[in-house]
């Protein structure tokens, strides 16, 4: 039985259901559940108000968990640290980092988090990233959400990242992305990329049209305008 609360965060992921599942067997304790939750700010704070202890795992609703993740060693976070953030393996090209990474999160922190286009990244306190991979980001589920992993983490990498990560490391995982050829819809997630390092460069001089990186809709309806009638099946 996990010495913490959990929780899984889903919104329209095809294989929500079936990663829910992993993610409980794995932590051996009933993992709560919040899906369809429209804006992602809201739904993160959300998760705070349905567990009842400060520190919690987080798993997004693309987390396929490793089966082995040895959730009894799992030590609390320090004082003055509000997340750790596991690494996970990319399906389509093999980087392994925080992306899409489980998490161990205060909930105290979720209710003062700030704002930011990542939104993790705007929680007080420091944040901490794991050298272990808990698992798999399988957001390749569809044309779509593979497109828009690639879209979202690229715009944001090219516009630099909110957790002060070096210049040569966002470039390196923007080429990796940019040629993701591994895996389910490799192509849609390499599309995704390159469009998403050419909206971040238009959209350099208008901040606030990277806002546009939450809004689900938004998203869709950019996607079926490049690629037409694949959104269907996303």
């Amino acid at each position: 039985m996990t010495a913490f609360d959990a929780v899984f965060l889903s919104y329209d992921e095809p294989m929500a259901n079936s990663l829910h599942a992993r993610v409980q067997r794995t932590l051996g304790g009933l993992v709560k559940r919040l899906h369809g939750v429209h804006g992602m700010r809201r739904a993160y704070r959300l998760c705070a108000e349905v567990v009842e202890r400060e520190q919690f795992f987080l798993a997004d609703g693309d987390f396929a968990i490793d089966t082995d993740f040895d959730q009894v060693s799992v030590a609390p976070l320090d004082e003055g640290v509000s997340m750790r953030v596991w690494r996970t393996v990319n399906p389509v090209n093999g980087l392994s980092y925080g992306y899409g990474g489980l998490k161990l999160i205060r909930r105290s922190a979720l209710r003062e988090m700030g704002e930011a286009v990542d939104v993790l990244a705007a929680l007080p306190g420091r944040i901490e990233f794991a050298e272990q991979t808990a698992g798999v980001t399988r957001f390749n589920q569809s044309p779509f959400h593979a497109w828009k992993a690639g879209f979202r983490e690229c715009a944001m990498l090219a516009r630099g990242s909110e957790y002060g990560m070096a210049d040569d490391d966002g470039r390196r995982r923007v080429e990796a992305w940019t040629t993701s050829h591994d895996g389910e819809f490799a192509a849609f997630a390499a599309a995704g990329a390159r469009e998403g390092v050419a909206f971040a460069r238009d959209a350099a001089r208008d901040a606030g049209r990277f806002n546009h990186l939450n809004d689900p809709t938004w998203l869709r309806d950019r996607f079926a305008a490049a690629h037409g009638d694949q959104a269907v099946s996303g």
